[in-house]
């Protein structure tokens, strides 16, 4: 197999591509903290750029034509954008899917407590976590609030300059002779993460005067009662922004790029994708580290409901021209892949890992162990994206997720393959993956957006 590398095979023009998306990424990552706030900036960079609100031209019942731009949300966390192509949407689309949703803690309905003259609040972690590893590190609070009248209040709290941060406290190491015999999976249990916010009473206040403090401070500036936690989704996260990472500054470091560094490559090569022969999608999808349920995961019908819409206002919809379009589809589930680590060498095969600086990543299956739970892709298929990724000079490598019997995983691929549609997992290779800071090559980034751009174009 090829051993080039990205950083030796691009020409100077290039490589300052490659730093310029780069930047842009690191912005795009140190805002879009939340499934919300991702569907946020990406609403917002779409308008900038020609597409449409669909809701819009369903009200208007305006007629799609060849190189419209639309885009819809499902309860603002999770987002599919279409650019209309010139073939019959029946003939089949080229999807790129990737999901929005993070490993982080969220806030419980009723969180706020005190002790011993400590204000806390109580958490319940979100995704597969390390959770010895959120603790004495900065964190910021992000969310949103609704109150009873309907209105929202959004929080974002411990990002911006002069914010205070948040933190999860730890043992001491002179006191933690019992808590250092404990396996890794119990040093920190998950009714442990609660989150220290305060420590300042409330004058004259006879009981829990730190936390009638704390709800003072949330009442005074943010309008925010202590019942409002019932209908509010608040999330836990690193402070911080992304940063370059290492000397010569080849690599991000940042919170959420499982899988928001393929989220992001994903919408700026459909953004940018022009006279596409087949329909181009984007899909944004929300708990896909809880297995993908609920309404605004991709088990939900919002794909499939927004697809027939888009077919309705081109004039091609039946049951029978929607279930033909989806069969037809090729898709790039775009989700990241674990990157060989030497100081784990033991977890991988190194003839069969990614490796930062090679590329797009394609994995032809994932599962765990026996594959269990895995999309397999088909030899045709992948042998037409070699063609695509080859004849536009894209480099590209193939990975699975670790050694056999060590452990495994599993994308959104295996949801959209039950339509009949050609499905396979593709994406970048990650360090630190589900930790609450990752890395990730900017070259493999700029690599992957590249082809991506391809695929949209090309694959047919």
């Amino acid at each position: 197999m090829s051993e080039k590398n990205v950083w030796n095979i691009r020409s100077e023009s290039e490589l300052a591509r490659i730093n310029t998306l780069a930047e842009d990424y690191k912005e795009y990552i140190s805002q879009g903290k939340t499934e919300r706030r991702c569907v946020d900036l990406a609403v917002m960079e779409a308008e900038k750029r020609g597409f449409i609100s669909l809701e819009d031209k369903i009200r208007k019942d305006e007629a799609l034509k060849p190189g419209d731009k639309v885009y819809a949300h499902c309860m603002k966390k999770s987002l599919l954008l279409a650019v209309i192509g010139q073939e019959p949407i029946e003939n089949g689309m080229n999807i790129l899917g990737a999901h929005i949703d993070s490993p982080r803690l969220d806030l419980k309905q009723n969180p706020l407590y005190e002790d011993t003259g400590m204000a806390l609040l109580d958490t319940h972690y979100y995704g597969g976590i390390k959770k010895y590893q959120w603790v004495t590190i900065p964190l910021a609070i992000y969310g949103v609030v609704i109150k009873k009248d309907g209105s929202t209040i959004q929080v974002e709290i411990g990002d911006k300059e002069g914010d205070p941060v948040f933190c999860i406290t730890d043992l001491l190491v002179h006191l933690a002779g019992e808590q250092m015999e404990k396996k890794a999976k119990e040093v920190i249990e998950g009714e442990g993460l609660d989150i220290l916010i305060g420590s300042q009473p409330e004058k004259d206040a006879d009981k829990d005067a730190v936390k009638r403090n704390i709800l003072k401070l949330l009442k005074d500036k943010y309008n925010i009662e202590e019942d409002d936690f019932l209908s509010a989704e608040i999330e836990i996260v690193p402070a911080g922004k992304a940063r370059d990472c290492g000397l010569d500054r080849s690599m991000i470091m940042g919170y959420g790029q499982d899988d928001r560094v393929c989220a992001y490559t994903s919408l700026m090569a459909l953004l940018e994708a022009e006279n596409l022969s087949r329909t181009g999608i984007c899909l944004l999808a929300d708990k896909e580290e809880v297995g993908s349920v609920g309404a605004t995961g991709m088990h939900s019908h919002f794909f499939e409901n927004t697809i027939a819409e888009i077919m309705n206002l081109t004039g091609e919809y039946s049951e029978l021209s929607l279930r033909r379009a989806l069969r037809n589809c090729f898709m790039l589930s775009s989700d990241v892949s674990a990157a060989f680590d030497p100081n784990y060498a033991a977890s991988f095969e190194k003839k069969n890992s990614a490796y930062f600086g090679k590329g797009l990543v394609f994995n032809k299956y994932t599962g765990a162990r026996g594959k269990s739970g895995c999309n397999d892709a088909n030899a045709e298929y992948l042998a037409k994206l070699r063609k695509v990724m080859d004849d536009e000079g894209i480099l590209f490598q193939t990975s699975e997720l670790g050694k056999v019997d060590v452990g495994g995983g599993g994308t959104i691929a295996y949801i959209l393959a039950n339509y009949g549609m050609e499905v396979i997992d593709s994406g970048i290779a990650l360090l630190n993956m589900h930790a609450p800071w990752e890395i990730s090559s900017k070259a493999d980034i700029y690599e992957a957006y590249k082809g991506y751009g391809a695929f949209l174009t090309h694959m047919r």
